[in-house]
């Protein structure tokens, strides 16, 4: 069993889509990061009739892996629906979620995530955001230390 099947087992176990109230839907995201130490990590989506108040499975995942352990750094990403990321970009995270990681730790910038499970074919975050507007504040403050 590869990384990509043991993430892809470990989110899946959190796909069960719910009405948490009238206001609140979950579960019908799920997402699971293998954090720098090779821990595995998982999340679901939350949404409310609110969006500000939405979180992203991809989102939860990393305050999981951050709340528990304190790490920063993602190698590994896969977030899906129903199956398995398919097609090159069904399991894409959204803008949010890809500024998040790029500001949680610059490293981020190599994390894989899968886009095509049966292919094994992933993209890195550098990719999705190769002039990243946050690089110049990392380096400034690399340069200050």
């Amino acid at each position: 069993m590869d990384i990509w099947e043991k993430l892809y087992i470990k989110a899946k176990e959190q796909y069960h889509p719910e009405e948490v109230s009238p206001f609140i839907y979950a579960h019908h995201v799920v997402c699971a990061l293998e954090s720098d130490n090779g821990e595995i990590y998982t999340g679901f989506c939350i949404e409310s009739c609110g969006g500000v108040l939405d979180l992203c499975a991809e989102r939860t995942a990393a305050l999981n892996m951050y709340v528990n352990s304190g790490q920063t750094i993602v190698k590994r990403l896969i977030a899906f629906r129903d199956k398995a990321p398919f097609d090159e970009g069904s399991g894409m995270p959204c803008g949010a979620c890809r500024e998040f990681f790029m500001q949680l730790n610059i490293k981020n910038k190599d994390m894989e995530i899968m886009v095509d499970y049966d292919k094994r074919k992933t993209v890195k975050l550098k990719e999705l955001l190769p002039d990243w507007w946050g690089n110049y504040r990392y380096k400034n403050n690399e340069a200050d230390q």
